[in-house]
């Protein structure tokens, strides 16, 4: 029984990993997967001048990371469609992922089980409402976005916080250690700039908590060499100016207000952590995962006060924290034998309903139909798809549609008019997105609507219901799911 119950954490982590990979294999649409799919497409046909990834314009793109990159590469020199490059890149950001929490965990506890109910409480503990997000680890949320550079820019994040951990403690660290930290760092901040920004903060929190202020002013003097070398990566990436990005807070608030409702339903299983959080401030005033945390809440809040909602994508650098300072305190309460069981049994139960909350997930494996009635309740089915304009819509024609579909249709390689995403790099979004509303606007003339495809190049339509007949220049060609229907222009 004893043994059973030592295995336990183990082998639920290994279920959780299992399962990912089964999702990984079925690739669920949802959210930006279509975005990331169209930066592999426009790499695949060109590396050096790939132009934006939604709209048919020469502008540099935040997306051309060093991952898509890489991944791009992959595809052209093996010719595998971008779905299958997604998979072969999800399986390789899981894996980074998964090892750079077993890592860092290894830094903060030498408990055998740490890593795995590390992992657990990463996935499970969240609240029970379910909420989905790049950056954010929750089970269903992983499952939709295992596929996308913030799983593996968090990944290397947390492989940066272990190697950062043993240079500070260490003073053997050499000169190529804290250089190779620096280029991590930039590489971390250029794959996702939101996750870059946790990496950034959990990097001041190892260094505050672990250096040794007198003692250490070799490991300082090399530390600032390594910012240098981040910052210089930083500058000369080739394919968007990254500092430029500091600009673009006004273009994303707005996307990002969202991040700040509900957060007592979304979070409040946290709350287990936080008590954690405070038993280890007790014991260390320079906890990382302790100073991690308060730099995360602070920014957070900070962003919700000011209005500046994009802000809120820092909220990992708080989770995590809290999620880890759970888990390790499973093995490594303080105290009797009755509290440590005591606090077993409280996170054992906050995971359990934290997996029943998420249990829908199951059915991006199983399918809903296989799944009990009150699980396949949980179940989001994820968006179906465009692969039926295929047969005639070609790489590099342009499509007149709207915002959700924008989001999905460059991914098979053609353009849209308007981004389905803000775009800070795109001089003319905005006349773009008021070309789109007036072209569909009901009463918009004929020829006003031909003047727009003219003046975009656009060669197909795609838009729900037939109504658009009516207008002239325009011939069905194929129906799709949910009504809509795919217009050639005539020209």
């Amino acid at each position: 029984m004893r043994v059973a119950l030592r295995a336990a954490p183990g082998a639920a982590g290994a279920l959780v990993v299992v399962l990912l990979l089964l999702v990984i294999v079925r690739l669920p649409w949802a959210g930006d997967l279509g975005m990331h799919a169209a930066t592999i497409e426009r790499l695949r046909h060109s590396l050096t001048n790939p132009g934006n990834p939604l709209v048919d314009a020469d502008t540099p793109s935040p997306y051309y990371s060093p991952w898509m990159l890489l991944l791009g590469c992959l595809a052209r020199v093996t010719g595998s469609s971008v779905f299958v490059v997604l998979r072969i890149g999800a399986l390789a950001g899981l894996g980074v992922l998964v090892t750079g929490v077993w890592r860092y965990v290894r830094t903060l506890s030498g408990h055998r089980a740490a890593p795995a109910l590390a992992v657990l409480s990463l996935v499970l503990l969240w609240g029970t409402a379910q909420f989905s997000w790049s950056g954010f680890l929750g089970l269903n949320s992983l499952a939709l976005t295992v596929s996308y550079p913030s799983v593996f820019a968090l990944g290397l994040a947390f492989h940066f916080w272990a190697w950062l951990a043993g240079a500070v403690r260490g003073r053997e660290a050499g000169w190529g250690v804290w250089l190779g930290l620096g280029a991590l760092w930039a590489v971390i901040l250029l794959c996702h700039q939101f996750t870059g920004v946790v990496a950034s903060l959990g990097a001041f929190a190892t260094v505050v908590a672990l250096a040794q202020w007198r003692a250490g002013r070799v490991v300082w003097v090399r530390l600032g060499g390594g910012v240098v070398v981040g910052l210089v990566v930083l500058w000369v990436w080739p394919y968007y100016d990254f500092f430029a990005l500091f600009g673009a807070g006004a273009e994303l608030e707005s996307v990002h207000r969202g991040l700040y409702r509900d957060l007592a339903a979304r979070y409040w299983l946290v709350l287990v952590g936080v008590v954690a959080l405070v038993l280890r401030w007790r014991w260390d005033r320079r906890d990382p995962l302790v100073i991690l945390f308060l730099l995360g809440v602070v920014v957070f809040a900070v962003g919700g006060v000011s209005g500046h909602y994009s802000w809120g994508r820092v909220l990992p650098a708080a989770l995590i924290p809290a999620q880890l300072a759970a888990a390790l305190a499973m093995v490594e309460v303080r105290g009797s034998r009755g509290s440590r069981v005591a606090w077993a049994w409280v996170v054992g139960g906050a995971l359990v309903l934290g997996a029943w909350t998420q249990a829908g997930t199951l059915g991006y494996v199983v399918g809903r139909g296989v799944l009990p009635g009150v699980v396949a309740a949980k179940y989001r089915a994820p968006w179906v798809g465009y692969h039926w304009i295929t047969p005639w819509v070609r790489y590099g024609d342009v499509v007149m549609t709207r915002t959700l579909p924008a989001r999905q249709i460059p991914a098979y390689g053609a353009y849209t008019v308007a981004p389905g995403y803000p775009d800070f790099f795109l001089p003319d979004e905005g006349r773009r997105v008021a070309a789109v509303r007036r072209y569909f606007a009901v009463g918009t003339a004929g020829s006003v609507r031909r003047g727009i495809v003219r003046a975009y190049g656009v060669r197909w339509v795609v838009d729900r219901g037939g109504g658009l007949v009516g207008g002239g220049g325009l011939r069905v060609v194929a129906r799709g799911p949910g009504g809509q229907v795919l217009y050639a222009v005539v020209r």
